[in-house]
């Protein structure tokens, strides 16, 4: 028994299911359901129709070399290992994962980036809206008229305790 794929949208097709469409120049189409079949028919492009996966693997949505693939080509036979690969492989497990770290905090550095320069444009465009609340120090010093009054608050509200008190 064989697991043919669809033409259409490859997935697969169990024995006993499907249609089989013969050309003219005998080339046979297989489909594994009547949607397909109906789509093929109407001389539809699989790579535009958005739910087959030659769409999603032209436009980057699976994974084109999927590692589970290789699962169904291994077989129980027993497998040969070199030690040194063995031990080298061991000893770059720990330089790997320093590095993917550091291509993460990388990333993340590299992401808020642009966020940084937007806040200090927009930080710079209210300073330069407000800059008239901004005085210069060495002017300040100059003319002392700009200069904010100082309130003696502590003597201030001892005299309105005793003048409530007088009364």
């Amino acid at each position: 028994m064989r697991i043919e794929k669809c033409w259409f949208c490859s997935s697969s097709i169990y024995p006993g299911h499907g249609i089989q469409f013969v050309r003219n120049d005998a080339k046979i189409f297989r489909f594994c359901r009547s949607k397909c079949h109906k789509n093929f028919k109407m001389k539809r492009n699989p790579r535009k129709v958005k739910w087959t996966k030659a769409y999603r693997r032209l436009h980057g949505k699976d994974m084109t070399q999927d590692t589970t693939f290789e699962f169904e080509r291994k077989r129980n036979r027993p497998e040969k290992y070199d030690r040194n690969q063995m031990q080298d492989t061991l000893k770059a497990i720990p330089v790997i994962s320093k590095i993917r770290s550091a291509r993460d905090q990388k990333h993340i550095v590299k992401r808020l980036k642009p966020n940084k320069a937007r806040t200090q444009e927009r930080e710079r465009n209210e300073l330069l809206q407000n800059i008239d609340m901004v005085k210069a120090p060495g002017v300040m010093a100059k003319d002392p008229s700009l200069t904010l009054p100082k309130i003696k608050i502590s003597s201030q509200s001892q005299s309105e305790q005793n003048r409530a008190m007088e009364e």
